[in-house]
């Protein structure tokens, strides 16, 4: 069925709309948070293989993560998913091809810049991701249904289960790819695919500042050395749009004050109506709780990304159609935004997961996450922006502090272990001492004794590349309660320091003997290594630094003293 958007921008359609899209999968609910396997790592992909992986998402410190790229320096500590933020977040604004707004001029790693193509919303979002991944030899991959049938493109190419999707070329044998030849070459000669240079997706988006004839393929034939690159992104441009976009297979929902550039901002309207996909490109503090942003957006007819300012992209961002609690009434249904998959998305990150690629995320953004499921919470984030990105009110942003404090501690009530929440939980008490210190000349001591609780200590933060912990997401709220009793029975006669609850000579003790003595030892779970864990063979975790007033300093929690 073909999709068409309303308001903003259409579906995105292959050469001259010829072409019908690809459906978006059925709903994975809960699952959403693990990923799906996908097509086996070590397939035989020699004949489609538009790409080959030599990095990993997770990379900082191999040789190619240590050099310096197009908006890192070298030695950086970055992982590439960072990497791949701070190149949107650096991209610049120049005038669009008639002087009547503001694009964006999309640098590449071959020490050239090209004005944004004429290209509509979701297409904007699939290039500069499918791009960087190329660019960078990155695994990847998005898919779309094909009836029943999941297609997956990606650096392997254009597949199925059980081979080359029928509609697609097989890349490596189709195209050149110069990649591995040294660019410096060819800075006065650029390589190009004149076939691809006159290609395109739309009527209309032609690009005469690139020559006679210059299309959307022109585009990509200026920023890819490798022309196979090239061909696959306007190959998924061409199948893929905003629906598949909020696919959770494909991209995944995350919370308001995790927003970094390279994220997305998905409007979907109705389950057939597609939707329109807005990339963040710039974020500005302006004061602890509070920033500002900027983003920019195709749009069909196809036209230049625009640029948004702060403004503009405050109203997109508190608009109903991003996932807020509203009804869809506007466009024939009857359907709350905040289940249709729409609001602040990140994209998925394709790692090896028992021999198969699988979309998951980054290791740090675990708490980050929102299941797709979770609707009030998707709901809550139209107004949650309206905060972030709003006011500077200093009550304002101690009530958005506080509000994201009480859901990193709910977060590590059902997952104890999540290192992620604990670490964001102290970044935003960081920027509450800062607040309630320029706003309300509290100290930290005060802020301590008035917002601490028991919990804050019991979970304090950890070296997330150096805790065993960390890697363990089999953890439940039956854990996070018998950590909590057990502080609760060693403070019984007096004030004691908490244990943190974190491995020590390889084990949990001593909570999991606690457990044991009040007959809970079955509702504790064994350590496991649920994700990539490097530091699997520590025997104790360490502990990152932890700024809050001693837990027995604070005077709810010292001894009365009398005459």
């Amino acid at each position: 069925m073909r999709r068409y958007l309303l308001v903003l921008c259409v579906a995105a359609c292959a050469s001259d709309d010829s072409v019908t899209e690809l459906d978006q999968g059925p709903a994975i609910g809960k699952d959403d948070s693990i990923g799906i396997p996908a097509l086996p790592v070590a397939g035989n992909y020699s004949a489609t293989q538009a790409w080959v992986v030599t990095n990993q998402w997770e990379d900082t410190d191999t040789p190619s993560a240590q050099a310096a790229g197009i908006a890192w320096s070298a030695n950086s500590g970055l992982t590439w998913d960072q990497k791949y933020s701070a190149w949107v977040g650096s991209l610049q604004k120049t005038p669009n091809m008639d002087n009547s707004f503001t694009t964006v001029l999309i640098s590449t790693p071959f020490g050239k810049s090209v004005p944004g193509p004429k290209i509509d919303c979701a297409d904007t979002a699939i290039m500069l991701r499918m791009s960087f991944a190329a660019w960078y030899h990155l695994p990847f991959y998005m898919v779309g249904y094909d009836g029943s049938t999941p297609v997956f493109f990606g650096h392997f190419g254009v597949r199925t289960a059980s081979g080359q999707w029928s509609h697609a070329p097989a890349y490596a044998t189709a195209y050149a790819d110069y990649s591995s030849e040294d660019p410096a070459q060819y800075t006065a000669t650029w390589p190009q695919d004149t076939k691809l240079r006159t290609s395109g997706i739309s009527k209309g988006d032609e690009l005469p500042f690139l020559g006679p004839g210059a299309r959307l393929g022109a585009f990509l034939d200026e920023i890819h050395l490798n022309k196979r690159a090239a061909h696959i992104v306007m190959f998924a441009q061409a199948y893929l749009g905003s629906h598949n976009m909020v696919d959770s297979r494909n991209t995944y929902e995350v919370t308001p004050e995790s927003l970094r550039t390279g994220d997305v901002l998905m409007f979907a309207r109705a389950p057939n109506v597609d939707g329109h996909t807005t990339i963040v490109t710039r974020i500005t503090s302006t004061g602890p709780g509070t920033e500002q942003a900027e983003s920019i957006y195709g749009n069909d007819p196809p036209a230049q990304p625009e640029w948004q300012d702060p403004g503009s992209t405050l109203s997109l961002f508190t608009d109903q159609e991003g996932g807020g609690p509203e009804l869809n009434t506007a466009y024939g249904g009857n359907t709350p935004y905040s289940h249709l998959g729409g609001g602040l998305r990140r994209w998925r990150v394709a790692k090896a997961s028992n021999g198969k690629w699988m979309n998951t995320w980054m290791n740090a953004d675990e708490a980050s996450w929102i299941n797709d499921q979770s609707f009030d919470a998707i709901a809550a984030r139209v107004a949650q922006f309206a905060k972030i990105l709003g006011s500077a009110d200093p009550g304002t942003q101690r009530d958005l502090l506080l509000g994201l404090i009480a859901e990193k501690r709910s977060y590590l009530q059902a997952h104890p272990s999540s290192c992620a929440a604990r670490t964001d939980r102290e970044t935003a008490f960081a920027q509450l001492y800062a607040v309630m210190q320029q706003g309300f000349n509290m100290d930290q001591p005060t802020v301590d004794a008035q917002y601490r609780t028991l919990d804050d200590y019991a979970f304090a933060p950890l070296a997330y590349a150096q805790s065993r912990t960390c890697c363990w997401d089999h953890t439940t709220s039956q854990m996070y309660t018998i950590v909590m009793q057990y502080e609760q029975s060693q403070a019984m006669n007096g004030c004691v320091a908490p244990a943190v609850f974190e491995m020590t000579n390889g084990g949990y003790d001593p909570f999991a003997s606690y457990a044991s003595s009040i007959g809970m030892s079955s509702a504790w779970n064994s350590w496991s290594a649920d994700e990539q864990c490097d530091q699997s063979s520590a025997t104790a975790d360490v502990l990152a630094p932890f700024t809050a007033t001693p837990w027995c300093s604070l005077p709810q929690n010292m001894p009365a003293t009398g005459m």
